[in-house]
This record gives structure tokens, sequence and C-alpha cells, in this order.
């Protein structure tokens, strides 16, 4: 049996030995492109054990960075919503103290009118009520904004109603007269203080 093996090989070897003196160049070197493309696609398909570790450590570094991006984003998504549910907590009831403000301000022109003609028993009645509604605003985080004549107008809490010629060079730039006092829910500002300024 293993000398037909043999003779088989050999018969083959030489027939192909034959074949190739009988091939004229063009198809010899076609057949040894063929043969060395053959060796080519059998080195492609079985990758080393270098290359095979390589991918694989390129792949986890790669599901590393996509994890660790993930958390990241996550972790933001938390202190974003959380910051969010805090200031809607603290200013939750703005609606109402806005509604609330004007007549705030009534209160304080009827004082001033009532300091005016009314006597003292009538007058501390009313600022009793008047401090006890003030208190409970300010339990609920209504702040005013006190602004006086002389001081620096400042855009993030005034709002500029209108310009005067100012008396003295000092008050040029500043706040002449507030028109209406401005409030602030916790830190937020829900009404800006209306003054006239000095040109």
């Amino acid at each position: 049996m293993t000398q037909y093996c043999y003779w088989q090989q050999n018969c083959n070897e030489r027939d192909y030995d034959r074949d190739i003196k009988t091939m004229s160049k063009e198809e010899k070197v076609q057949e040894e492109a063929k043969t060395q493309d053959a060796s080519i696609d059998k080195k492609a398909t079985k990758p080393s054990k270098k290359e095979v570790v390589k991918e694989l450590e390129e792949s986890l570094q790669q599901e590393k960075d996509k994890f660790l991006r993930l958390f990241a984003e996550f972790e933001n998504y938390k202190k974003r919503t959380t910051k969010e549910r805090i200031e809607l907590y603290g200013t939750a009831n703005q609606e109402l103290m806005t509604a609330l403000l004007p007549i705030l301000d009534d209160f304080d022109r009827g004082l001033k009118e009532i300091e005016k003609t009314a006597d003292a028993h009538v007058l501390e009645g009313v600022n009793l009520i008047y401090n006890k509604f003030n208190n409970t605003l300010e339990q609920k985080g209504l702040k005013k904004m006190n602004f006086k004549q002389g001081d620096d107008f400042d855009v993030d809490f005034q709002e500029a109603i209108t310009q005067i010629p100012a008396p003295s060079k000092k008050l040029k730039g500043k706040v002449i007269d507030v028109v209406e006092k401005g409030y602030k829910l916790n830190e937020k500002v829900i009404r800006y203080a209306k003054v006239v300024i000095g040109q």
C-alpha cells in the first residue's frame, strides 16, 4: 500500500514537471501566480496568535472607552437633573409670588397714606397685618431688593425706565429714584426693580 502511494506521488510530480515544461511562458507565470495567491490566502485566513491578541486588546480598549463615556454621560445627567429638581423646588411657587407682588405694592402705598391721616391705633393694626403678610412671604423664599438714591445702576437687578438729567455730578449713571421695588425668589430674580437713573 505504501509503495503504491509513493509510486502515485512520484507519478503526479513527474506529470506536473512534464506539464510545466510543455507550458508557454505566460502560462507558467499564471500558474506561479495562482500558487502564490493560494499560499497568501492560507496565511490570511489563519492569523498569528499575536495578531489575535492584539485585535482582542484593541476591541477591549474600545469597549472600555465606550463604557467610560457612557458612565460619564450618566453621571452628568444625574447631576443636571438633581440641580433642575432643586431649582424647581426653590421656584415652584414663583407664579403665586409674582401674582402677590402688586398686592404687596398696594399695601406699601396704603401704609404711607394711613400714616398721614389715621390715628396711631389704626396704623398699628395695619402694620401688624402688613408685617405678618411680609414675614409669611419671606419664609417662602421671597426677598426684597432694597435700592436707594445714589446706588450704582446694576442691570442684573434693575430696569431703567427712564433717564433724567442728574441733579449733581455724583449721581450721573446712578439711581435717582426707585419707582417699583424688585424681588427675588430664593436667588432668582422674579421682578426687576424699576428705577430712574441720572444722565
